[in-house]
């Protein structure tokens, strides 16, 4: 699930606004330009994969099997041997594609390349085009899945086919794996391979989703990195009552102690918790917000108690689920009659718990905030992983390749405050960071939405960016 980050949000004086709008016609006016150039043969390979992946339904209950198939037969096809070429999975259904390229003996570990090939679902009654055709237009291009994730999956498998048709030998194995139930379902690929295939995607780290280009207003505002992700628990707040008859209402009620304590959770803010990925995420964003959400973020940064500052800042979203950890409501029940006092009543309360907040913390709080009445219990069990590190090796080609590529645009490393996979692969010890160089429009994020689409112009120029980033990664510095 890609999470771009959030830009701007204030209003911009008249001659910065004037020069935004002539970026963004200028923006488009290239992107015009570039959609009547004929494509490269490795931009024509791209959009023939990409195309294939977008018609292929891999919803959870149709599989990834196909898609992973259609993928491995284009590898063999491009030369790559059986041996490096793997479709495995728990099921018929839910079959992954594991390839590789072989680098020279140079006893350096492989990078892994990760894309999910699954999609939420869409049905063709809520969009306003078939979401499993491929479909060009305005400068988009259209499908359930286009931005999540199978731009990447189309990305990495053509890549990979580019370099193998160019000769390139990378100094250590490049591995791309295409999984399955990232989205949900009980079959998620890359716990699958660890837990049974780990010696195909053993990796030094892995690239994932989570991290990408943010445009607003048609100018480029950063470039991001996810390095860590918050930790997703859910919670139950139940009441219990001997009930009675509701013409006769007494002052204990099941539903009215849920709801006073969903009240007392909604006005709880738990404190501000920075760490070294959210201190890098908010000096990086700094200047790009600008005006006074600039001056507040300095002002937490040098004191996360400055309570004028972090009041500042909670009112954006945004920027609020990245200071600290965050619980919501989403559910409730409550009753059996309509003539009948409540005997329970519940809600459940989903927590988005930072990398470096106990879940057995958050649970205490939780209970001392809703007060007696109400039991509060965890459903399920988290997940946390480890920060992955802010290493120059990993950072620096990244920041190197997008000052080519857009001078002066940014790398803001970024906690998702959404989930990926690659909290599966931090709990196993690779570290992993979500990097793209795919630019989306920050106030049109429609992934999982209706009529999902991404620029032309930024798919291209993603594959690109990754193209010259892995072969940095890999060895050779293009």
């Amino acid at each position: 699930m890609s999470v771009w980050t959030r830009g701007m949000q204030h209003g911009i004086p008249s001659l910065t606004r004037a020069l935004v709008v002539t970026a963004s016609f200028l923006v488009g006016a290239v992107s015009a330009v570039s959609q009547e150039a004929p494509l490269e043969p490795h931009q024509q390979l791209v959009r023939e994969i990409f195309q294939e992946l977008i018609e292929i339904n891999t919803t959870e209950s149709e599989g990834t099997t196909p898609a992973a198939e259609a993928m491995a037969r284009r590898l063999l096809d491009a030369g790559f041997s059986q041996e490096d070429v793997h479709i495995v999975g728990p099921n018929d259904q839910k079959m992954n594609l594991v390839a590789r390229l072989r680098g020279r003996e140079t006893g350096r570990a492989p990078i892994l390349l990760l894309a999910h090939l699954d999609v939420v679902e869409a049905l063709r009654t809520d969009w306003t085009i078939d979401p499993w055709t491929f479909t060009e237009t305005d400068g988009y291009y259209y499908g359930r899945g286009v931005t999540d994730d199978k731009d990447e999956a189309a990305i990495y498998t053509a890549n990979l086919i580019r370099y193998k048709e160019e000769g390139y030998v990378p100094d250590r194995d490049i591995i791309v794996a295409l999984t399955a139930d990232e989205e949900g379902g009980g079959a998620n690929g890359v716990r699958w391979l660890l837990e049974n295939r780990r010696d195909l995607i053993d990796a030094d780290y892995a690239l994932n989703e989570g991290g990408g280009g943010a445009l607003k207003n048609g100018v480029r505002q950063l470039n991001s990195v996810q390095a860590s992700e918050k930790i997703f628990q859910n919670f139950n707040v139940q009441a219990t009552n001997s009930g009675g008859h509701s013409s006769l209402p007494r002052a204990d009620n099941a539903i009215y102690d849920v709801a006073n304590a969903l009240m007392r959770i909604s006005r709880y803010h738990f404190p501000v918790m920075l760490n070294e990925v959210t201190e890098a995420y908010f000096r990086g964003t700094a200047d790009v917000e600008g005006g006074s959400i600039a001056e507040d973020i300095r002002a937490v940064l040098e004191d996360p108690e400055n309570e004028s500052a972090v009041d500042g800042l909670q009112v954006f979203p945004h920027l609020n689920a990245r200071l600290r950890t965050t619980c919501v409501a989403t559910r409730l029940n409550g009753g059996h009659a309509n003539n009948a006092l409540p005997q329970t009543a519940g809600a459940l309360v989903n927590c988005r718990i930072l990398p470096n907040h106990s879940p057995a913390q958050v649970l205490l709080t939780l209970r001392e905030v809703a007060g007696s009445g109400v039991e509060v219990t965890p459903t399920g069990s988290p997940n946390p992983s480890p920060p992955s590190p802010l290493t120059a090796d990993v950072l620096g080609p990244i920041e190197r390749i997008t000052e080519e590529m857009w001078p002066g645009v940014p790398v803001v490393p970024v906690m998702s405050t959404g989930a990926t996979d690659g909290l599966y692969l931090r709990r196993a010890g690779i570290p992993t960071y979500g990097v793209s160089g795919l630019f989306g429009d920050v106030d049109d994020n429609r992934a999982h939405g209706q009529d999902e689409r991404i620029l032309i112009e930024s798919f291209y120029e993603g594959q690109e960016f990754l193209y010259r980033l892995v072969k940095a990664l890999s060895g050779t510095i293009s």
